[in-house]
């Protein structure tokens, strides 16, 4: 069964690109390549923590998580080579729509006095990231069972070449951007 969110960028969003955009091909339109969900902890929580943590990372997007360990030694931070400070994501085809699809309308909405996300966080390649507050705005967690509440950055990485492309892209895919004032 195949994503309505890929079924509306396949019928919608390629034709409406082509026209705005002036592309000669389909293969010249953008289109989202992967999305990367990302969190790290400080240093102070406990292993059984950072499990939980990445659980509900794997529950909201389906995926097993990946524990992502430190590079560096620091000591200001107490932080030793090897040491497990994160879980990170990776989506892409199929699981990259139906998570983009719940994102957008069920989980934003959920956010006390949301009114759109920044419009500004483009890198300049044409990617976008946005971060969460916390991870109980998913219906797939059960705000009961959470003992810490942790935000996590999402990245959306497009094949856009500019900001103005992704964002249009983005916009077109359902993402709602803040009015600027």
């Amino acid at each position: 069964m195949t994503p309505t969110l890929k079924t509306k960028y396949k019928d919608v969003v390629v034709g409406s690109l082509m026209e705005s955009q002036g592309y000669s091909s389909k293969m010249q339109v953008p289109a989202i390549k992967k999305i990367v969900l990302n969190l790290c902890i400080s240093v102070n929580y406990d292993r059984d923590t950072l499990g939980a943590l990445a659980d509900d990372l794997g529950k909201i997007t389906g995926q097993k998580a990946i524990i992502t360990k430190a590079k560096k030694s620091v000591s200001n931070f107490k932080l030793r080579e090897g040491m497990s400070i994160g879980a990170k994501v990776t989506l892409r085809g199929d699981r990259m729509y139906e998570f983009m699809d719940r994102l957008v309308n069920v989980a934003l909405p959920r956010i006390r006095d949301f009114r759109g996300i920044p419009g500004t966080s483009f890198d300049g390649q044409g990617n976008y990231s946005m971060g969460l507050q916390e991870q109980t705005v998913f219906p797939e967690i059960d705000p009961d069972k959470v003992k810490h509440t942790h935000g996590m950055d999402i990245t959306f990485v497009t094949s856009a070449t500019e900001d103005g492309e992704a964002k249009e892209l983005l916009t077109m895919m359902g993402m709602p951007f803040a009015k600027a004032n």
